[in-house]
């Protein structure tokens, strides 16, 4: 296997991919008890309409979640979280805008848990009646998430800022959209997406990389397959469809997201620029040791919860901001002043210098969580790039390259604003 070294550290990923297209990523971790597995395909919430074969396929809202309930229902009646947990592994999984994601750790019988995880997800099993219990369970948790707020405030700023893409809407879909689902819409979609070259494996502790890559190529085959094309509709301009959401909820104080659509490049290597550009930007300007948040917090203008960084999936980037504020008029006015005094005085050095000093110890410490640790290197292989190389590319980034991004981006004209209040 190939041998990926992280700069400086000591750790490093023995990687390889194989025939049939699959990436393995392993991270040896000796003397460590508990390991981790990770296997995910790069399909969410947001690819509702594909071609594969020579066949556009157009499918509901929500069907990438329902899969993710029931991939773990098997032919033989059994089901893979519960052997899972009856081995001693904690099990589970996630479905984002564009990733579905299975995964466990455990502290034995690794290997058994990893050929379980890797055939329930290849396996699909779908009928009738598991259909129709599943929109039953689904539906009522849609209906419990229109009641979160958080929900309500993240999905009311991506409708403002989006006017078409599907990223603008819930990844579980709506109890409509569900109940259009059939086996036959998840059979189509498994074959779709659930195919290795559209996948990835990350295996993290004291665990053997040929074994890994052996067990995987056997379980799955050999045979590589057509990779599915997304279409996510017209392209979308930087300005934001609406300039404004806003509901009221049963809520204590009122809540506010700021946000701003960006380009996202078509490089691998020029993503990861774009995100640590951004994210150490924000950082600077807006973080907790900024100016900004200091004297807002002084002021009881905002809370610990305030948070500012920038997030990117399904072809879409786009700057959030925000949290709880008695005043969120007084807190967007105060970042547009944040960014005009920018303009005219560019930012601190000492300041600037602690953020990235601050981000390179947080994404070090972020090495040590294995689950949190192979969901980054699964994001990096879906976006093209190697999870390493953010740790050369962030001492190359220059103030001026921040600076331009952020005057470019929190451009007023691009800004758009979602806000929900107490009834």
């Amino acid at each position: 296997m190939n041998k990926l070294d992280f700069p400086r550290i000591g750790d490093c990923f023995l990687y390889e991919t194989l025939p049939n297209g699959l990436p393995v990523y392993v991270l040896p971790k000796k003397g460590f008890s508990r390991s981790v597995a990770m296997f995910a395909t790069h399909y969410g919430g947001a690819d509702r309409r594909f071609l594969l074969d020579g066949v556009w396929h157009d499918t509901p809202a929500g069907v990438a979640h329902f899969l993710e309930h029931k991939m773990f229902d098997l032919p033989d009646g059994s089901n893979a979280l519960q052997l899972l947990t009856a081995r001693g592994a904690s099990a589970n999984a996630f479905t984002s805008t564009d990733t579905t994601a299975y995964y466990f750790s455990c502290t034995e019988n690794f290997y058994d848990n990893l050929s379980l995880l890797l055939r329930f997800v290849s396996t699909p099993f779908y009928t009738e009646e598991s259909v129709a219990k599943g929109q039953g369970i689904i539906a009522q948790e849609i209906c419990m998430g229109l009641d979160s707020p958080g929900n309500a405030l993240y999905y009311g700023l991506m409708g403002a800022l989006y006017a078409r893409h599907p990223a603008r809407e819930s990844v579980a879909g709506t109890v409509e959209s569900i109940s259009r689902i059939t086996p036959e819409t998840l059979y189509a979609c498994h074959a779709a997406f659930y195919r290795p070259c559209n996948m990835a494996l990350v295996c993290i502790g004291d665990v053997e990389a040929e074994r890994i890559a052996a067990m995987a190529a056997e379980i799955l085959g050999s045979e590589k397959l057509e990779m599915p094309r997304r279409d996510y509709g017209e392209a979308e301009a930087l300005l934001p469809a609406e300039r404004e959401f806003s509901r009221e909820m049963s809520i204590s104080a009122p809540k506010f997201y700021l946000g701003a659509k960006t380009l996202w490049p078509e490089s691998g290597e020029d993503r990861l620029r774009l995100l640590l550009t951004a994210d150490l930007a924000l950082q600077t300007l807006l973080g907790e040791s900024s100016p900004f948040f200091t004297d807002l917090y002084d002021a009881g203008l905002l809370r610990r919860d305030f948070g500012a960084g920038f997030e990117s999936s399904a072809g879409t980037a786009a700057v959030l901001m925000g949290g709880e504020s008695k005043d969120p008029d007084a807190v967007c006015a105060a970042v547009g002043k944040a960014v005009e005094r920018l303009r005219r005085e560019g930012f601190d050095e000492d300041r600037f210098e602690r953020c990235r000093k601050a981000m390179y110890g947080a994404y070090l410490q972020g090495l040590s969580g294995f689950t949190s640790l192979a969901q980054s290197v699964i994001g990096s292989v879906f976006e093209g790039y190697l999870l390493p190389q953010l740790f050369s590319v962030l001492p190359e980034l220059s103030m001026e390259e921040c600076r331009s991004f952020l005057l470019d981006t929190l451009d007023p004209s691009r800004l758009a604003r979602a806000v929900i209040r107490p009834l």
